[in-house]
């Protein structure tokens, strides 16, 4: 059977409405969203997609020939940028880096973010529907070790590699190393800014004397001038 856009499309809301049904926060979510629409806009490959929240769930449509003024918020951003908002970039950091632009209600992003990626699910109590309550339990205990043990790995590994790259090798600079750097920016920094402020003191002062003299020499040519003018009588 060819899988045409409109199947898969149709395919994700299913299972994005299933998903939203198992989780118990998702209903207080989405009646706080019904009936707002969000229009996005991806840029490659160009398409246009429009999320109507209502109480049941979201439906996903193409929206072609959609007007922008109908819906609550307008947003057109990359896959990239998707995939970097969706793993918790902030709306402001990705605008301000020019990766995103969003018209209207700016908060419909971080509610929807929030609905779709902080899903709770009982994984444990759905695989007891198909396989039964003691080898749900144990394929899920299972599941939750190996997450663990993944976790403590991954620990040990980032600290081993840091204590490597910090103190061993020393290729990059320690916090230790970066906060002795910082206080000696600092003072470098303050003991900029007065000579700076004595330079400009001088200035003042140079340019005052320079003044005054030039005054006095103006004053001294016309006396001079004055005098030289005279004719004995």
């Amino acid at each position: 059977m060819l899988v045409t856009p409109a199947l898969l499309l149709a395919g994700c809301e299913r299972t994005l409405n299933a998903l939203l049904a198992r989780d118990p926060a998702a209903p207080a979510r989405l009646d706080a969203l019904a009936g707002s629409r969000l229009l996005i806009r991806f840029e490659q490959p160009h398409l246009q997609l429009l999320l109507h929240f209502h109480r049941g769930g979201i439906d996903l449509l193409r929206a072609e020939a959609f007007d922008e003024a109908d819906a609550d918020a307008v947003v057109e951003l990359t896959p990239e940028t998707l995939s970097e908002w969706i793993s918790g970039a902030t709306v402001e950091r990705l605008m301000f880096e020019g990766k995103l632009s969003v018209r209207g209600r700016t908060y419909l992003l971080e509610s929807t973010r929030e609905l779709l990626t902080d899903l709770d699910i009982d994984w444990e109590g759905e695989l007891a529907r198909w396989l039964g309550a003691t080898p749900a339990h144990s394929l899920a205990e299972g599941l939750r070790r190996a997450a663990s043990w993944g976790l403590r790995a991954k620990n040990e590994l980032m600290a081993d590699v840091s204590e490597y790259v910090f103190e061993e090798a020393r290729l990059l600079p320690g916090p230790q190393q970066r906060r002795v750097l910082r206080d000696h920016l600092t003072e470098l920094e303050v003991a900029t800014d007065r000579l700076e402020a004595r330079l400009k003191r001088l200035h003042r002062r140079l340019t005052q004397h320079t003044s005054e003299t030039q005054d006095t020499s103006e004053a001294q040519a016309k006396r001079l001038s004055d005098d030289s003018g005279e004719t004995p009588t």
